[in-house]
Order: C-alpha cells, then sequence, then structure tokens
C-alpha cells in the first residue's frame, strides 16, 4: 500500500544514515547483527500488541468459522499470484529453469487449478519456490546489513527493506484500479497469512524465553539458508553464528 511503501521508504532511509554514522567503527569480519536492538525491540512491543490487540483475535474468528478447504484455497491463490514475483526473481538470480518452472505452475494453476485455489501443479512435479528481491539482492553479494523490525510489517534487514518495494510492484493490489476490492483482498491475504502461523505462534508463547531473541535469530538464519538455497557455506554460519553472540564485557 502507498502509506506502508512510504514508511519503507522513510525507515530505509534512517538506517542508511545510522549504519553510515554509526556502524562505521565496527571492526572486524562479523559486525553485530543488530545494532538497533533498542528500536528494534520498541517496535517488536508495537507489533506485538497489534497482533494480540488486533490481528490474532480476527484470524482465531477467521478459522472459526471458515471450512478448511475455503481456507486452503483463499491460502493457494494468493500463493499462486506469488509465484510471479518468484519467477521474476528467480529470472534475475540466473536460475532460467527455476523460473519457467514457476511461471509455470501459474499456468497450470490458474487454468487447472481454477485461479490457484487448486495446487494442482505440485502433483505433476513443478515444484514451489519461494523468492524475493532481498534473496536477489543477496545472491549478487549484497549484504544483509543490520536486522531491523519494521513498524506493521514485523522482521527484516537493511537488504531486505530495500527489496520490498520491488517485490510490492508485482502486488495484485498494485494492479487493481477498484480501491475497496483491492484492500479487501490485501486484508483477506493478511487474515489467511496469520491464520497459518496461529499453532505455530502458540508453540513459540510456550517455547520461548526471550521471543524477541527468538524471532530474531530464526529469522537471520531462515534467511541466510534462502539466499544459498537452503546450502550456505559454513563460514556464512560461523558468521552469523558469532555476530549474534552476546558482546563479551571487560572488566
Amino acid at each position: 500500500m502507498p502509506f506502508f511503501s512510504l514508511q519503507i521508504l522513510r525507515l530505509t532511509v534512517l538506517s542508511a544514515v545510522l549504519v553510515v554514522s554509526g556502524c562505521a567503527t565496527l571492526s572486524g569480519p562479523s559486525p553485530k547483527a543488530d545494532p538497533f536492538e533498542s528500536f528494534n525491540r520498541a517496535s517488536f512491543k508495537v507489533n506485538e500488541t497489534l497482533d494480540e490487540v488486533v490481528l490474532k483475535p480476527v484470524a482465531q474468528g477467521y478459522v472459526a468459522i471458515t471450512p478448511v478447504f475455503v481456507r486452503a484455497g483463499v491460502s493457494n491463490a494468493f500463493h499462486n499470484v506469488g509465484d510471479i514475483n518468484t519467477a521474476f526473481n528467480n529470472l534475475l538470480q540466473g536460475k532460467v529453469g527455476d523460473a519457467f518452472s514457476d511461471l509455470g505452475r501459474v499456468l497450470v494453476n490458474t487454468t487447472l487449478g481454477v485461479f490457484g485455489l487448486w495446487d494442482v501443479a505440485t502433483p505433476m512435479g513443478l515444484e514451489k519456490h519461494e523468492e524475493d528481491f532481498g534473496q536477489t539482492l543477496g545472491k549478487w553479494g549484497v549484504a544483509s546489513g543490520p536486522y531491523l523490525v519494521l513498524p506493521l510489517m514485523g522482521p527484516s534487514t537493511l537488504r531486505d527493506t530495500f527489496g520490498r518495494p520491488v517485490d510490492s510492484a508485482f502486488g495484485y493490489y498494485r494492479h487493481i484500479d477498484h480501491k475497496r476490492t483491492a484492500n479487501s483482498l490485501f486484508i483477506t491475504e493478511i487474515i489467511s497469512v496469520r491464520a497459518n502461523l496461529l499453532n505455530a505462534s502458540d508453540t513459540l508463547e510456550t517455547a520461548s524465553l526471550d521471543k524477541y531473541n527468538f524471532l530474531r535469530d530464526a529469522y537471520l538464519q531462515r534467511r541466510l539458508g534462502k539466499v544459498y538455497d537452503g546450502k550456505p557455506p559454513q563460514e556464512k554460519r560461523d558468521e552469523l553464528d558469532e555476530s549474534l553472540d552476546p558482546p563479551v564485557v571487560s572488566k
């Protein structure tokens, strides 16, 4: 949405300034992954409160009144649209075969799957991929930069924040002139995604001592794996682990 894009731009500019002015003194191969922790924790708290008060109850209500097959169809349809962006990013990464496979998924699911309500491409052998512009930047050597928690959007990094506006250009809501329809679809997608995460969030509530640290580490590790298609080099893993270690206080 335009408001969200504006917020992304502001946060990106702010983060870039902070990186140049505040992180230039960091030395060593593995600077701290979360130099803006105070800001991030405050943003995380805001997002968590909004989720508890608004989004989670709405998602629970959606699950309560919507049959499983309907929820699955809605989720499949949004994933089908997302495969277009995945194809674009696979092409930019030089994975031409995967890009054509993604386009094949869109074609098959849109036709035989009735606008993507049924995923018939996967049983046909067309593997589903997940790629975005942040991963594309990482593929071509752009470092992830500091961890960020974006208001209303959640975990990110400086690199992924730059990538979001590019990915949003493929958003269906940007190509629907009727704003009420576009907004309704956008809200439905958010609710669908949150509903799919209800079990995971409930598990997190009981399993994590520090939810912020747990989610941050999980996000950064997952993004590292995504950039390298699930096979990150050991030195990159070690570098991330080192950057997440608590600072040693000298006596």
